[in-house]
């Protein structure tokens, strides 16, 4: 499995980067309707992923919260639940199916850790049926 013949690059991938305010944050989830992306950071390395819930916890554990502190938290500063491990450009093909039965698609990030694009849960399915009708 050649991952450059499925993966979707970073030019056409939603992400936040880590020094974006929570307020910043929901404004693009609330526009681009995912639940989970990658968060990277200001040189374009891969940090984790941030999901909406990460951020409703945030609000709902910080009992003094208010939208001015939204507009000041930095997206990286708040904790994680489920964050999505990436794969270097280099790794297997039997790897990347692993971490799609837990993560709805797979970070890719070069040999310096920069984020690079992603591979969609979605995509390995049709390579799979694909391969499985020949």
């Amino acid at each position: 499995m050649n991952l450059f013949n499925y993966f979707t690059p970073k030019s056409e991938t939603f992400y936040i980067k880590a020094n974006s305010t929570i307020r910043q944050a929901l404004e693009k989830f609330d526009t681009h309707k995912f639940s989970v992306v990658p968060l990277i950071d200001s040189n374009g390395m891969y940090v984790s992923t941030v999901s909406e819930g990460d951020i409703l916890r945030y609000i709902k554990n910080d009992a003094n919260f208010d939208i001015s502190i939204a507009e000041h938290t930095l997206i990286a500063d708040i904790e994680k639940y489920r964050p999505y491990r990436a794969c270097h450009t280099g790794v297997s093909a039997e790897r990347i199916i692993e971490l799609a039965l837990e993560q709805n698609f797979v970070p890719l990030v070069d040999d310096r850790g920069v984020y690079i694009g992603i591979i969609k849960r979605k995509t390995i399915l049709e390579y799979l049926r694909r391969k499985s009708e020949n």
